[in-house]
């Protein structure tokens, strides 16, 4: 099991820590807490996570390509450079419209 350490300590370019791949959604976990995880996410064109919820807010910041963000069914356009907070316990769902990367940034919290 990879620990990260090579993470620690060191300036990093996100897009560059997980690659592409073809008519897929991968994905590398940075940091995983009891109090959150940060989860880096690379996605193929037209690939995508179906409808579910969460119990807890949830921040999408997309760090290359472009992105639908539905919640509570709601389409939200995202782009490199921009975030968008998907709120607990509301459906929301990800569809890729370019290959693109997203960082998500989960803390729970009573």
């Amino acid at each position: 099991m990879n620990d990260n350490s090579d993470l620690k300590g060191a300036t990093l370019n996100l897009n560059s820590l997980l690659e592409y791949q073809v008519g897929a959604v991968v994905s590398r976990t940075l940091i995983k807490k009891e109090s959150g995880t940060v989860t880096l996410f690379a996605f193929d064109e037209g690939e995508g996570l179906s409808e579910h919820t969460a119990p807890f807010d949830a921040l999408v910041q997309v760090t290359d390509g472009e992105a639908e963000i539905s919640i509570a069914g709601q389409p939200h356009r995202v782009a490199a450079g921009e975030f968008i907070v998907m709120p607990a316990n509301l459906p929301h769902a990800l569809k890729a419209l370019t290959r693109y990367k997203m960082l998500l940034v989960m803390i729970k919290s009573d």
